[in-house]
């Protein structure tokens, strides 16, 4: 197994946990204080390791697709929208936060990137820290439940019995929607990580 792709590994298990926390800590700022009274306002990855999300299904995916994707998730943070004040807008700026996290961390390691003159294996883990962070923040925004990208669709959807129909069905079969888009629909999304990964460090993954 390479060297690079067990870091990769390694690395996305933290990256997830901070964009758990982040989750967390958003929703406490806007009145919903339930992460936070769980234990879960912590980066100790005991409180935040799902065995499932965080250790069988990338190494199920690793198996699956031949090492060509990976992907992991922390254990959902607890979260209550009652105790939110807008209602509409306020459960999307705690699904956002998330990717954000992600993002802030492959922007800092990209700025160390430019302008650190580091060893070629160091900057090789670095561009992988960066890689992984914004496959995850990209990978959470695609508007497929229970991926955050499914709150900023509930939110711009009309509140009409259609719409509202179409979002039950969509959360019951979301799981197997997201099975079929991780394998025959991934290269789509492609794009927007080789982009963001070139923005942030100057270089081709």
């Amino acid at each position: 197994m390479d060297v690079l792709l067990i870091f990769f590994f390694v690395i996305i298990i933290p990256s997830a946990i901070i964009h758990e926390y982040a989750h967390g800590w958003m929703a406490d700022r806007l009145g919903d204080p339930t992460a936070r009274l769980a234990g879960r306002l912590t980066l100790n990855p005991i409180a935040h390791i799902d065995l499932f999300g965080t250790i069988l299904m990338p190494l199920f995916l690793f198996f699956a697709t031949g090492g060509s994707f990976l992907f992991a998730y922390a254990k959902p943070v607890p979260f209550n929208p009652f105790n939110l004040k807008d209602k509409t807008w306020d459960p999307v700026r705690v699904a956002v936060a998330g990717p954000a996290s992600n993002l802030l961390i492959a922007f800092l390691f990209g700025l160390i990137i430019r302008f650190i003159a580091l060893p070629g294996n160091i900057i090789d883990l670095a561009s992988i820290i960066v890689y992984a962070n914004v496959l995850l923040a990209v990978f959470n925004m695609v508007p497929i439940p229970p991926l955050d990208g499914s709150k900023l669709l509930y939110a711009l959807l009309p509140d009409t019995p259609e719409w509202q129909k179409f979002k039950i069905n969509f959360e019951r079969y979301g799981f197997f929607v997201l099975l079929f888009f991780i394998f025959y629909a991934f290269e789509l999304i492609s794009p927007v990580i080789q982009y963001l990964f070139k923005l942030f460090t100057g270089f081709n993954f």
